[in-house]
């Protein structure tokens, strides 16, 4: 087993120096896209389920909503833990470091139990507070915040499954095993659809519990997706020694892992941060407030259909460029940057011309009053401009974090998600007072998209001088 892994990592190294750029990097890419999209389908089909309870529909997706941003900022810190562990796995192997690999992994599973004591106690003691501060101006009903408070307190209670498939994903991955992360993830996709109308209605006997089945469902499929994850790792992980001894932490280690890890973290936790400010600017705004905040929480569901596409092709444009850079071979990495640009732009327009011509049959997958549907085809109308820009973004990220440019990738990931939309949103919201004006707001997502871009292309021509014309 280990000597035909030995073999195919010769060969991917192979084809990534010497394969066609353009082919390789659909071959790379578009299983990942279509690992991520199918991702994104499920967290749909969640929201179809709830919006077709027998009552409060509208209001548990407002309550979704509301919860979204912590369960986002959960899955910010647990993957980037995972991702700086996963290459500090990587180069121990390379340097054929078994205990340092061994106690990596060990440090990374303690990790993942601090993680998870911190949400507990956040579930807890924090969510009340949180949701709530969600609602300053009284805009969301009572009966809203407290449905968002009974969903999230089971999340962040239940955390460990999200918290440990999101580990050892990423250990799976550092030594090869990415199929296996992701039949993990399919596997707790599965689980959740199925649970999901069972402990939502009351199915086969057993009791009807509305949002709160919704929540544990979600857990239940992401405690499936640990427990085949940790299967896999204790089945096919021997390159690491599995003993429990390593799970004696190190500073040093936890250090070197949040060294790569904390700027992915950063990265995503921003995403958590947008959809926070977002849910408080909307939730103040007169008569529509709850309507708005379930609208946006829907649209989040809904654009990631294809901003996960981008998301699948930034993870192939990084390794191939990223190896063509460390070859110093200026004409693969020209070639990577531009098919990388092309595929992400093919599938964005793709995606917007698809969003845009069936967004009536998407909104009418969930049971919405009149005044909430009609502003979710407007929010879909309009921030679905932005899919191209965004895409690019995403791409330019990829490209960046390829030659080394950290700090200019988390500058887009900071503009295109917080510096420029927030306040954008903001100020247009002086001006939303009703139903008809709400539009506005999502312009905002427009403006923060386009401003990046701009940032993002004069960072870009600047490091192609520095990074690679530069190269000999």
């Amino acid at each position: 087993m280990e000597v035909k892994e030995k073999k195919k990592g010769k060969h991917d190294k192979s084809a990534l120096a010497t394969a066609p750029v353009k082919s390789i990097m659909a071959k790379m890419g578009l299983p990942i896209v279509l690992s991520m999209m199918f991702q994104a389908v499920y967290n749909i089909v969640d929201c179809a389920f709830l919006s077709k309870m027998s009552e409060g529909g509208e209001q548990a997706l407002t309550a979704l909503g509301l919860a979204f941003p912590i369960q986002l900022l959960m899955v910010a810190v647990a993957i980037g833990t995972g991702v700086g562990a996963n290459a500090l796995i990587s180069k121990s192997l390379g340097q054929g470091n078994k205990n340092k690999a061994s106690r990596t992994v060990g440090n990374t599973i303690f990790l993942g139990i601090v993680i998870y004591v911190i949400f507990i106690i956040f579930g807890l003691a924090i969510v009340p507070a949180y949701v709530r501060s969600q609602s300053a101006g009284g805009a969301i009903s009572e009966t809203v915040l407290t449905m968002a408070i009974d969903y999230l307190r089971i999340c962040c209670c239940v955390s460990f499954g999200i918290i440990f498939f999101s580990v050892f994903e990423k250990v799976l991955q550092s030594m090869g095993h990415s199929v296996c992360s992701t039949t993990a993830q399919v596997t707790g996709a599965v689980v959740n659809i199925i649970f999901d109308p069972i402990f939502i209605y009351g199915l086969f006997g057993c009791p009807e519990m509305g949002v709160k089945g919704a929540a544990y469902a979600t857990v239940l499929g992401q405690i499936a997706s640990a427990a085949v994850a940790f299967g896999f790792h204790l089945k096919l992980d021997n390159d690491v020694d599995k003993s429990l001894k390593y799970i004696k932490p190190s500073l040093k280690i936890i250090k070197e892992i949040y060294a790569i890890g904390l700027p992915a973290i950063i990265s995503q936790a921003l995403l958590s941060l947008m959809t926070c400010g977002l849910n408080m600017v909307l939730g103040q705004i007169n008569e529509v407030g709850e309507n708005a905040v379930t609208v946006y929480g829907l649209y989040c569901k809904i654009q990631q259909l294809i901003t996960f596409a981008a998301f699948g092709m930034r993870d192939a444009i990084t390794p191939i460029v990223s190896f063509a850079y460390g070859m110093r071979n200026r004409k693969r990495i020209k070639e990577g940057i531009k098919y990388g640009l092309i595929y992400t732009t093919f599938l964005m327009v793709l995606g917007l011309v698809l969003i845009e011509a069936f967004a009536p049959v998407i909104t009418s997958m969930f049971s919405l009053s009149d005044v909430t549907y009609d502003l979710c085809i407007g929010c879909i109308r309009i921030v679905s401009l932005a899919l191209i820009f965004a895409g690019l973004n995403i791409a330019l990220q990829g490209i960046f974090q390829a030659v080394e440019c950290g700090i200019e990738s988390l500058v887009i990931s900071a503009g295109r998600q917080v510096v420029f939309v927030i306040p954008s949103a903001w100020l247009l919201a002086k001006f939303a007072t009703g139903a008809e004006n709400v539009s506005l707001i999502w312009w905002a997502f427009l403006i923060g998209e386009t401003i990046t871009l701009i940032c993002g292309v004069l960072m870009f021509k600047r490091a192609f001088k520095n990074k690679i014309n530069s190269l000999q």
